[in-house]
């Protein structure tokens, strides 16, 4: 242990991520691993082949930015995306060749070749087709491949409500359509026409249709920004109109056809209570109509809703099918008490929990061919996110990759220990300061950190942030107030038309009880912070107490009557949440803006911000600075260029150092005695 360092933030350069497994028939499971180029300032991505038995791991592509690798049914190629000056296109590799060659990239051979590229794809049953989606103009009659007139010789017309999407910018007037190419003969088909989107398409089991989500709404209705629902289409292999399946009551997330092909399993919330609405399980005909829902009195919210800044880019599946056994029903990921498990739920409403382990987060997840294994990315509480084969039977767990080993063995990880308070009701984590000795007289500082969402969920697992804050000597806590994803939802509704309330109630709870239960705390020496809601949190709490010393705000809000016209969610946030609209509610919600209570501060205040953010724009950060200047307050801004709303988690990697070391900066200089 003497020998052992703690954390410090330009550790995130050493780290290896993985993500986005898949199992093929010979039980070889494809993944990507991701690493920072720190010459370039890039994250490097590159797919990997690890054994079912973790005894062989070996790299397949040597691309720079590969990644999405799928099996082919039969399990004779891969197929993945490589992407190219930002534009991702289709391959396929054969991995006996891939790994006996000493050159593998002489073996891929690539399929697609368009301007756009492909966002999302899938393997027909049979394995001789691959559905695609691509960014088209609406009525464009083919997968763009030609060079594309400049959108900068005229003036850029909007007409939607929201012509603009956080980590994609002003909307480009293209949407996303389906495609089929069948690979023996390279011939792509376009099945999809119009002003919407096609999203997340899926395979009938017979190979004979496709279905896909989409928004879609006819001539002068309102525009499909406005709709709080997305339905399930489907259409035939070889074209013709999609059918729409379900009736516009639920806002569709994931969906996965039947064994037999009759019905569809779907993850999708009824939005009763807006976005703090759980996402639950629903069935419907294939032939369409009204979705049922399935075990009504299950009260969590599924797929993963935990945040957490050690997770790598790339999507996966909540909800699977185990075609070998479906008596057995469908399995899905479940947030739930601070970790996010494989659970099953069957047609009785029956919810059992098929990992084990605290403190997880498994943030995607696959099934072997055969139904007889998982094999799941997960995070714990002292290592960044690798493999693990799980039995499906059984619940064992054999860990499959070790990408971290080496650098962790010189370093001293914090474990962080569950607090809970309020009778139980509100949840969180401790992690002790490093280097504290036992019964030492010494009193160090704490430092609360507050999550974003709201409706998210922190866990206890691995966090470079917390890790880093932790040690440089402070006590860090992290709770889940009510609004929490987790915790059933009247919880997470319960912050609604409240902001302020009782959630920053229960926030400074949270430091009570550290101070009531741990002596080692100095009660003078408090600091806050968090990011995005996390970060309006902090700009309220120091508007309304004194009690912290030092405290820092990463893209936060300031003022919710400029928000509601200039982000992307501002429109539906600001009503859905806040409780308020410009036209009935103004002073409302300029009583809700800190902005509003700016004169009140006393507490020096770091503002960080990206400047491409469109979630929460770089403006609420120049009207919080500006107006705490005027009024002679402590304060600093840093503004991030060419970083979204997503800085902290997949910035560019020097911008996510530097951001980590400002607020080790400014704590320094107000936490510290000396």
């Amino acid at each position: 242990m003497a020998n052992k360092r703690p954390l410090v933030p330009r550790d995130l350069y050493e780290y290896q991520w993985v993500s986005q497994p898949s199992i093929g028939f010979q039980g070889a499971v494809a993944y990507v691993k991701q690493t920072i180029d720190q010459k370039n300032n890039d994250y490097v991505t590159q797919i990997r082949v690890v054994s079912l038995d973790g005894g062989d791991d070996r790299r397949l592509t040597d691309g720079e930015h590969d990644s999405a690798p799928s099996w082919s049914p039969g399990g004779e190629r891969l197929a993945f995306l490589r992407t190219s000056e930002g534009i991702k296109q289709l391959y396929t590799t054969t991995v006996e060749d891939s790994l006996e060659k000493p050159e593998p990239d002489t073996v891929n051979v690539k399929h697609t070749d368009l301007a756009r590229g492909v966002d999302s794809y899938v393997w027909s049953p049979d394995g001789s087709f691959i559905a695609f989606t691509s960014r088209v103009e609406g009525n464009e009659g083919e997968a763009a491949d030609g060079k594309q007139e400049s959108k900068d010789l005229r003036g850029r017309v909007y007409e939607r409500t929201t012509p603009k999407a956080e980590g994609s910018g002003w909307w480009d007037g293209l949407h996303s359509h389906l495609f089929v190419l069948e690979l023996k003969s390279g011939r792509i088909t376009r099945l999809t026409w119009g002003y919407w989107d096609a999203a997340a398409p899926v395979w009938s089991p017979d190979g004979e249709f496709i279905s896909f989500i989409s928004k879609q709404v006819k001539e002068q209705e309102l525009d499909a920004d406005l709709l709080h629902f997305a339905d399930l289409y489907t259409i035939k292999r070889s074209g013709g109109e999609p059918v729409k399946i379900t009736s516009s009551s639920l806002l569709i997330t994931q969906f996965a056809y039947s064994p037999e092909g009759q019905r569809f399993a779907l993850i999708a919330s009824d939005r009763v209570y807006g976005s703090s609405s759980h996402n639950r399980l629903y069935t419907v005909s294939a032939a369409g109509g009204n979705p049922e829902l399935v075990a009504p009195e299950l009260d969590v919210q599924l797929g993963n809703s935990a945040l957490g800044d050690m997770k790598p880019a790339g999507s996966g599946r909540s909800l699977l099918y185990d075609y070998n056994n479906p008596q057995l029903g469908v399995y899905v990921l479940g947030t739930r008490d601070g970790n996010v498990h494989v659970y099953r739920i069957d047609e009785t409403g029956s919810f059992d929990r098929i990992t084990e382990g605290e403190e997880k987060d498994i943030y995607q997840y696959t099934l072997s061919p055969d139904g007889r294994y998982f094999v799941v990315a997960a995070l714990t509480a002292e290592r960044p996110g690798e493999l693990y084969r799980v039995d499906v039977r059984t619940g064992e767990e054999l860990r499959l990759t070790r990408h971290n080993d080496e650098f962790f063995a010189g370093l001293q990880i914090l474990t962080p220990e569950r607090v809970a308070f309020q009778a139980s009701a509100i949840h969180g984590w401790l992690l002790k300061p490093f280097n504290l000795t036992q019964g030492e007289q010494v009193k160090v500082p704490l430092v609360l950190m507050i999550h974003g969402g709201p409706h998210a969920m922190y866990t206890g697992v691995f966090s470079h942030e917390l890790q880093t804050l932790a040690a440089q000597g402070y006590a860090v806590v992290w709770v889940n107030p009510r609004g929490s994803m987790g915790y059933g939802q009247d919880f997470v509704k319960a912050c609604r038309g409240d902001f302020g309330g009782g959630d920053a109630r229960d926030l400074l709870e949270a430091v009570d009880y550290v101070l009531s239960e741990f002596d080692f705390v100095d009660e003078t020496r408090l600091g806050v912070g968090g990011g995005s809601y996390g970060g309006v949190m902090t700009n309220w709490l120091v508007s309304h107490t004194d009690r912290f010393r030092a405290a820092f705000t990463h893209r936060s809000i300031s003022n919710w009557l400029s928000l509601y016209g200039t982000s992307d969610v501002g429109i539906s946030f600001t009503e859905d949440v806040i409780g308020g609209n410009l036209k009935d509610d103004a002073e409302m919600l300029w009583s809700k803006s800190p902005l509003a209570h700016a004169h009140r501060m006393e507490t020096p205040l770091l503002i960080l911000h990206g400047e491409d953010d469109y979630r929460t724009p770089i403006s609420q950060a120049e009207e919080l600075y500006s107006v705490l200047k005027r009024y002679g307050k402590t304060t600093k801004l840093i503004r991030y260029p060419g970083s979204n709303h997503s800085l902290l988690k997949s910035g560019k990697p020097s911008l996510r150092v530097d951001s980590f070391e400002q607020v080790n900066a400014w704590f320094r200089q107000y936490l510290h005695e000396n």
